[in-house]
């Protein structure tokens, strides 16, 4: 479905009882967001919210994509596997032989079909150019402040349009703007990304890199530009594709070099210049739920910005998950599971990216397994694919097959079904594989920015090759006795989660203050000296203000803090019921690092909660706000878990 802007997408919303309009002053600065945050980690993502009191002569549309419902109206599906299914039929027509020339020409309307999802350039103003500012001042637009430690206010939802200076193909992609002034910007692209390797070619001609912003607009645009497309393919043939209907552009008025959407909210036009100084631009609130810390970028000088009549300024948070990016992540999760089977993992049958691994950190993929040594070959394939690269820890998984020849299944969303599977087929000493490479720049546990240490858990079944007889897979007795005796001889032991040991999966969380170096290591031979810790196959070691039996905040919080390969210890002992046989058990230091402590030269950033002034000040006026029963801040359970005001610093 295309929508005409993004004022129908509201209307669709309202009408579908998707969206609040809140009518009470609510300040762009910290309290937008704090409202959001609450709403959006209620049951389901809550509903869409229309802020028509900010202060400024716009309107601010947050949670537009934050729940399954609401993704799959922005996209014109039922169902975000409808898209994955529709791919994979595309893949299959155009690969199938083609014997006659009735098989051709059955080829022609999907043809013609690609055609018509072709972006066009039309002649004239475009919808976004009804209003053009005399002076541009990017102030006037409601841009929110999300978190207190925030560098300043940031377009979250910025549409940033390139073009490569030498065979001028474009490039949408999504890099957050903080506000410097009326007309500056910075312009926060990773090294990793095309627009980045645009302004590389710029540096190169000593010419000024002419840019776009788009906001709002058909809600598929700020899917497009956040999916992980190979740079030739134009993100406007996926918005063309999705929305059944071609994207018409329009040449911007003071940058006419570039094209944008005809129909968006506003655009924002300027440029970078090579020439320039970079600016300290951050820290950021970001997905990972930690500040991402400062650093030098590119300025945006801003030339001109238009906008349409009753235009709406989309923007989003994110923070401490869930919040609205994770079902940016899951459509990507269900889109792309085609691409990537019919094209590089074959094997894959399904792909899961949880939200405690905030999209990089963790990914599931259930293959079907044919030969020894398929999980290692699925495990180089992926982290060869695209921002797949980025991925730090991959769980492969494979059912073994029934006696009849037919493949086990399961669904790869129920955890612990899949995680009870994994345990049952590994060797933690043997099934684990570690390697690095390029890391996402804003994965804080890295000893190097942007490069760090990544693993693959092997946990498919496994065939004789596969198979070390000396290894005793031992079910784990582990108890509440037992997590009572460790607590009583480790007082660096705070809390322990053995609630998976219950569930047959053998899997100890553990809460530690660390005090010296080398303790996790330590600890963790000394915990595996005791009998009752034989069966146990893997221990994860989390900062001991984490709470472990809060096992999705465990996970997120030991996800983000690991760096798989500098942090892991593997112990292997004769076991105690048959000497001949060993067993196996690996440990994970998922606390924070410090130069102390870990050798650790980096600062490290503290997680994102919200000021007490701006949580009073929202409880205050919640009864005003029109959205439903008293919703306390999410922040508030967080508290406890902060390093102090500021990141802890390394050096």
């Amino acid at each position: 479905m295309a929508y005409k802007n993004l004022s129908e997408f509201i209307d669709v919303l309202e009408k579908e009882n998707e969206l609040i309009r809140i009518k009470e002053y609510v300040n762009p600065r910290l309290e937008i967001a704090e409202i959001t945050d609450r709403i959006s980690k209620s049951k389901d993502g809550g509903k869409a919210l229309l802020f028509e009191n900010t202060g400024c002569d716009f309107p601010v549309l947050m949670n537009g994509y934050g729940s399954e419902k609401r993704m799959c109206l922005a996209l014109g599906v039922h169902d975000l596997n409808d898209v994955a299914k529709e791919i994979e039929n595309l893949f299959h027509l155009l690969s199938s032989p083609k014997e006659n020339l009735l098989d051709k020409l059955k080829l022609l309307p999907k043809l013609g079909q690609f055609a018509s999802w072709m972006p066009k350039v039309i002649s004239g103003r475009g919808e976004c150019q009804q209003v053009v500012m005399e002076d541009p001042d990017i102030t006037r637009l409601p841009v929110i402040t999300c978190w207190p430690k925030d560098g300043g206010p940031f377009v979250t939802l910025p549409i940033i349009h390139t073009k490569d200076p030498n065979n001028h193909s474009r490039n949408v992609g999504m890099y957050r703007m903080q506000v410097f002034g009326p007309k500056l910007t910075g312009m926060h692209w990773h090294k990793h990304k095309v627009s980045a390797k645009h302004f590389n070619e710029y540096k190169k001609t000593g010419t000024r890199m002419p840019i776009a912003v788009a906001l709002g607009g058909d809600p598929v645009y700020a899917y497009a530009a956040t999916a992980p497309l190979p740079e030739n393919v134009d993100e406007y043939m996926l918005a063309g594709f999705l929305r059944k209907k071609k994207v018409e552009l329009v040449k911007c008025i003071s940058q006419p070099g570039v094209e944008v959407p005809a129909d968006a909210d506003f655009i924002i036009e300027g440029y970078v210049d090579p020439a320039d100084e970079l600016i300290w631009e951050g820290p950021f609130g970001d997905h990972t739920g930690y500040y991402s810390l400062p650093d030098w970028y590119p300025k945006f000088h801003i030339t001109a910005i238009t906008h349409k009549k009753n235009a709406v300024y989309p923007a989003t948070i994110v923070g401490i998950p869930p919040q609205e990016d994770a079902w940016l992540g899951k459509a990507t999760e269900r889109i792309f599971l085609a691409p990537i089977k019919m094209t590089l993992v074959p094997e894959i049958v399904d792909m899961e990216m949880p939200v405690e691994g905030v999209f990089h950190n963790l990914v599931m993929a259930k293959i079907q397994k044919d030969y020894a040594g398929q999980g290692q070959k699925v495990m180089n394939a992926m982290w060869g694919a695209g921002q797949m690269m980025f991925n730090k820890i991959l769980v492969v998984a494979s059912p073994e097959p029934s006696k009849e020849g037919e493949s086990g299944t399961y669904n790869l969303s129920d955890y612990l079904s899949v995680a009870k599977d994994v345990f049952k087929n590994l060797n933690s000493s043997l099934d684990i594989y570690f390697s690095q490479g390029p890391m996402d720049v804003l994965d804080h546990s890295c000893s190097k920015m942007g490069f760090g240490g990544k693993m693959c858990i092997d946990g498919t079944f496994k065939y004789d090759e596969e198979k070390d007889d000396r290894f005793l897979n031992e079910k784990s007795l582990f108890s509440a006795a037992h997590a009572g005796e460790l607590l009583k001889s480790f007082p660096e032991i705070k809390m322990i989660n053995f609630s998976l040991i219950q569930q047959e999966i053998p899997c100890l969380l553990i809460s530690v203050e660390k005090n010296r170096k080398l303790h996790v290591k330590e600890l963790h031979d000394a915990i595996l000296q005791f009998p009752f810790t034989e069966g146990i196959k893997m221990i994860l070691y989390i900062e001991h203000t984490v709470d472990a039996n809060d096992l999705p905040v465990a996970l997120w919080r030991f996800c983000n803090n690991l760096d798989p390969k500098r942090d892991h210890f593997i112990s292997k002992k004769s076991s105690s019921s048959d000497t001949d046989k060993y067993l196996a058990c690996i440990g994970f230091d998922g606390t924070l690092k410090t130069k102390e402590f870990d050798d650790f030269y980096r600062d490290w950033p503290n997680i994102i909660i919200a000021d007490d002034a701006t949580i009073a000040s929202v409880d205050a006026k919640w009864e005003r706000l029109g959205i439903g029963n008293f919703i306390p801040s999410p922040s508030l359970k967080f508290k406890n878990q902060m390093y102090g005001e500021e990141a802890v610093v390394a050096i």
